[in-house]
């Protein structure tokens, strides 16, 4: 004879369980901590800025006041965290980020010392590897597609000195 049929309760994710502690790292916590750095820093880059009066506003008023805007919600937000469960904070995949900044630094890099024809699919060839699922071809192509055409907005039709090709002794353009 069989026992009971048991029933599998779906428990929500979100609320931690019975007998567990709050989540440390929440969603609405980080994120209003980011906030708050963020109206931080834009406080501090915009304090030499004079704030003027309502009658005679200054060029700082602005900014000043949006990043206290910014840092306000920011505290909501993390005054909430701490009064109301969220979700804990997925982790946070890094080859993306790392990948495309390493293409950004190498094109800064790059540029000025051997020309915008090397420097430009070397930033779409190591941002490329930021998708797990990418095909070389697909991206060699995009690669040579976008230097060309870069080259043809920028050097020919707007006629920026950006240097093209520079090979020390052997050509310059």
């Amino acid at each position: 004879m069989r026992g009971p049929k048991r029933e599998i309760a779906m428990t929500d994710q979100t609320h931690p369980a019975e007998g567990q502690g709050r989540v440390l790292l929440s969603q609405d916590r980080v994120a209003g901590l980011t906030l708050i750095a963020i109206s931080a820093f834009a406080l501090w880059a915009s304090s030499d800025l004079e704030t003027g009066t309502l009658r005679f506003i200054g060029p700082g008023l602005m900014p000043k006041l949006l990043a206290a805007l910014v840092g306000i919600c920011g505290a909501i937000l993390l005054v909430l965290s701490f009064l109301r469960p969220s979700e804990a904070m997925p982790k946070i995949p890094l080859r993306g980020p790392l990948c495309v900044l390493a293409g950004i630094l190498a094109f800064a890099l790059t540029v000025q010392t051997v020309g915008f024809a090397i420097a430009a699919p070397l930033l779409a060839l190591l941002a490329g590897l930021a998708d797990r699922d990418m095909r070389w071809g697909e991206l060699i192509g995009f690669a040579i597609f976008m230097t060309v055409g870069c080259i043809l907005v920028f050097k020919v039709g707007l006629n920026l000195p950006i240097p093209v090709l520079i090979l020390p002794g052997i050509i310059q353009y």
